[in-house]
């Protein structure tokens, strides 16, 4: 038996009286229940596959560039290689011929290679 309060008119009855049994499952089987999962599952496919991964690179360039040292061979954003012959704060000194030195922010730097390892050849030896 339905308890109707006395507030409620009679043409209220029959709407409340139909009214889906359920609560949250109910209102979710619904179009705007169905917006509202796929909403969410979209969300969380994009933070999953886009912006974490895009954190993450961003988190290990920033440590590649804080951990250069003198010594190291460095590619920046244009594509000059050099070695790095002083670090600052802000700035590195780039060794990119003999007695050729150029200032750069670290910023662009794009990839650190260690002392040991060789850019690769572009010549194909047969």
């Amino acid at each position: 038996m339905l308890l109707i309060p006395a507030i409620l008119s009679p043409a209220l009855i029959p709407m409340v009286a139909a009214a889906p049994v359920g609560g949250l499952t109910g209102f979710l089987a619904g179009p705007q229940g169905q917006l509202i999962f796929y909403g969410v599952l979209m969300l969380a496919f994009m933070y999953f596959m886009i912006w974490r991964p895009q954190q993450k690179r961003v988190r290990d360039h920033a440590a590649k560039i804080s951990a250069i040292k003198r010594g190291d061979t460095v590619v920046l954003s244009s594509g000059l290689i050099g070695k790095v012959v002083r670090v600052e704060d802000q700035e590195l000194g780039l060794d990119i011929a003999q007695n050729v030195t150029v200032k750069v922010i670290k910023s662009m730097v794009s990839e650190v290679r260690s002392r040991g390892e060789p850019a690769a050849a572009n010549d194909a030896k047969s």
